[in-house]
């Protein structure tokens, strides 16, 4: 499969506003039961522009956005100003082909760049493949939060990991 893996553009917010929507309605990944329109991307867009946060887009030869991935501030004091939590969302049709580490792998790079040292992720418990997925990376798990969300008439547990990304760096 080729793929690149782009900065996203805002001529990619339908094909985002899409894959997130899928997730949403077909997914534990986000906890949510509405939809979001495109304004929503677009404000979540310039968002992340506006902080210096990057996104990225996976497309493949024929120019589709088939994955994406972002990071943003994780707690918005101060003290916290060095650790983000990302995002990783894969196009249905495209999930277990190996999008998620390429998408990771640039995404890890790019927060380094930013000067970041912790990236953390929240990953529903049962998503076997993404914890999998973080622990080939390197991610460690930091915790087990049981019945704190809720969907599809059900409990949720969030798996919490961490990534140091910057192990060598001494306080700031």
């Amino acid at each position: 499969m080729s793929l690149i893996i782009r900065d996203a553009a805002d001529a990619d917010l339908p094909a985002l506003r899409d894959i997130f929507n899928d997730a949403v309605l077909n997914t534990t990944a986000i906890w949510m039961d509405d939809v979001v329109d495109l304004a929503n991307r677009q404000a979540w867009f310039t968002a992340r522009a506006q902080q210096g946060y990057p996104i990225l887009v996976a497309e493949n030869a024929t120019g589709e956005v088939v994955g994406y991935a972002s990071f943003g501030d994780w707690r918005p004091f101060d003290g916290f100003c060095h650790t983000v939590e990302h995002s990783v969302y894969i196009r249905a049709d495209q999930r277990g082909n190996g999008l998620g580490p390429l998408l990771m792998a640039a995404l890890i790079e790019r927060a380094r760049a930013c000067g970041k040292h912790v990236m953390v992720a929240a990953i529903e418990s049962g998503n076997a493949a993404s914890i999998r997925l973080h622990e080939r990376l390197g991610f460690v798990t930091t915790g087990q939060m049981p019945q704190v969300g809720r969907k599809f008439g059900r409990w949720l547990d969030l798996t919490s990991m961490q990534l140091i990304l910057t192990p060598e760096r001494s306080a700031p």
